[in-house]
């Protein structure tokens, strides 16, 4: 046993060296980064936190499920932004922050958004769900389907500290969710992918890339990629953590759904897009990278679903950390190398 665990440890270490030698485009250190290693035996690209899942039922008072939620580093730490469904069934938005990406301590409140940046008529804040942070020329961006006039659509709001939020104006119409940030400008102007849907369980579903010179106008909107093929994804699609940018393009990890007799299942996997036309898909691998399995992600208040929304890469080495919802009741995390999911993207 200690000639295998050796074994594979000489096998991840050279895993790490290789995706030091790989530049990246963009990416920082992460000195704190969650992290454990691949289970002995297992060969797959992705691999559970043994841990999982790290956000239970009922964290704090009156807090149900929390899950779908967005994580970056902060201050040499980490904080977030969580969808906290209540035990009144009102989706929440609330900040949490943590040492190690693993543990974490979310407010007792939802976010109070500075609402001056919008116009007076603009709508009250009324709920909102599975949020998307980003950091865009040292300011984070979070955007989340917003509830707007019994709607969803695109909230955006951006922070310094994650204390104060300040909400900008409703990115689309209604109805459109999955709303998500690229990290940098292409050509100038900013760029969010979106899926356009309806006000129901969205039978429907296609990734759509949209430009804004501000961040209040957008338009020049792209057809990405539509749902259908691979059959994972035969329903709908949409963006999930932040794309990563790599010299071969941007990393998009993307959710997929599927209708079985069973109801729908909810499953993620990668696809390659052109750094300087993001709307251009380059690679579409047709295995998914996770599907549920276990009992936390099969079993809850919406069974069979993974749904990601954050992923965190840690430069030096090549360490990837995906954080998704479970069964829309808890948060996990996946781990992976940036190389080796790479390496699948582009050459299935």
């Amino acid at each position: 046993m200690h000639a295998i665990c050796s074994a594979e440890n000489e096998m991840e270490s050279k895993m790490e060296m290789k995706s030091e030698a790989t530049k990246h485009a963009h990416g920082t250190a992460i000195a704190n980064m969650p992290w454990e290693r691949r289970p002995a035996g297992c060969s797959s690209l992705l691999w559970r936190y043994s841990g999982n899942p790290i956000i239970n039922r009922h964290p704090v008072k009156g807090v149900d499920r929390v899950y779908n939620s967005a994580v970056v580093p902060f201050n040499g730490k980490f904080a977030g932004v969580f969808r906290c469904d209540t035990d009144s069934m009102l989706f929440e938005l609330r900040t949490g922050f943590s040492d190690d990406g693993v543990n974490w301590s979310l407010a007792g409140e939802r976010i109070d958004f500075d609402q001056s940046g919008r116009a007076a008529d603009a709508g009250a804040w009324l709920r909102g769900y599975d949020p998307r942070v980003v950091e865009i020329d040292g300011r984070f961006y979070v955007s989340w389907c917003n509830v707007y006039e019994g709607a969803p659509t695109i909230g955006l709001a951006w922070t310094d500290d994650f204390k104060s939020f300040h909400q900008m104006e409703n990115a689309f119409l209604p109805y459109n969710r999955n709303g998500v940030l690229l990290p940098r400008k292409i050509d100038g102007k900013y760029a969010m992918l979106s899926r356009p849907s309806d006000n129901t369980h969205t039978p429907f579903g296609d990734i759509y890339l949209s430009l804004s010179p501000d961040m209040i106008h957008w338009g020049c909107h792209r057809l990405v990629m539509k749902a259908g093929q691979p059959k994972w994804c035969c329903v709908k699609i949409g963006a999930g953590p932040t794309p990563i940018e790599t010299e071969k393009g941007w990393l998009l990890i993307y959710h997929g759904v599927i209708g079985t007799c069973n109801g729908f299942v909810y499953s993620f996997g990668t696809a390659l897009l052109d750094r300087e036309r993001p709307w251009k898909v380059l690679k579409r691998p047709a295995p998914f990278l996770l599907t549920p399995e276990t009992d936390y992600e099969c079993s809850g208040f919406t069974p069979n679903v993974a749904f990601p929304c954050a992923a965190l890469v840690d430069a030096l080495t090549g360490r990837m950390a995906i954080y998704y919802g479970a069964a829309d009741s808890y948060t996990a995390l996946a781990f992976g190398y940036l190389q080796e999911i790479l390496d699948f993207t582009i050459e299935d």
